[in-house]
């Protein structure tokens, strides 16, 4: 089965700020080029058909857009689950073959290879997904075609999308995957992984 992958994108300047205290005035860069990192593990998944990321910031469209992803401007600007329907909704209309995956954007050691092993998975289920590394929030929310797709990030979000029937996948080998980044010691843990190279780049002149 092949995959589009939704990535939502907020505002730069309110993305990540409890990684201000590091990053200082280069936060907003860090948040991008974590995206950026995302977005290009994504399209290079072998199960994904396309990439659409929902967002009002221009600078992050340009830049996912270089990276092959499809933007599409969050209209309902209602918060992070409407903008995932919406984005959702787009690319089934795209293309209504493949699944739908809300994706959070902030993977920066995202392997294809891994995204793609949580994909292949999620495609025994109509709606599935896959817990963050500490077990309380999510990553991945998968809907096969066909299926509702109904995300609840935010949160304690593992524990809504398993109340709602979606199934929990338990994976081995998807340490990429987990590794979502909002602290300081989430962002060493993901440059022990081995974060891509637009995080690379930025973190390479701060101290980590």
């Amino acid at each position: 089965m092949q995959w589009s992958p939704v990535v939502p994108v907020k505002r730069l300047a309110d993305a990540k700020t409890r990684l201000g205290v590091f990053a200082g005035p280069r936060r907003a860069e860090l948040a991008l080029a974590m995206t950026c990192d995302t977005v290009m593990a994504a399209v290079q998944c072998a199960s994904t058909r396309a990439v659409v990321v929902v967002t009002d910031e221009d600078r992050a469209a340009r830049a996912v857009r270089a990276l092959g992803a499809r933007v599409v401007p969050d209209e309902p600007a209602a918060g992070l689950n409407p903008a995932l329907v919406h984005g959702a909704a787009e690319a089934a209309r795209q293309h209504p073959d493949a699944g739908v995956c809300a994706l959070s954007s902030d993977l920066p050691a995202l392997r294809p290879h891994e995204l793609d092993r949580a994909l292949r998975a999620a495609g025994a289920h109509g709606r599935s997904f896959l817990a963050d590394a500490p077990g309380s929030g999510t990553v991945m929310y998968a809907a096969t075609p066909g299926a509702a797709f109904t995300p609840a990030f935010e949160g304690s979000s593992r524990d809504r999308h398993r109340e709602s029937g979606a199934v929990e996948l338990d994976l081995d080998g998807v340490a990429s995957v987990r590794r979502d980044v909002d602290t300081v010691a989430d962002l060493r843990a993901a440059a022990a992984l081995g974060v891509g190279p637009h995080t690379a780049k930025v973190l390479a002149t701060l101290e980590i």
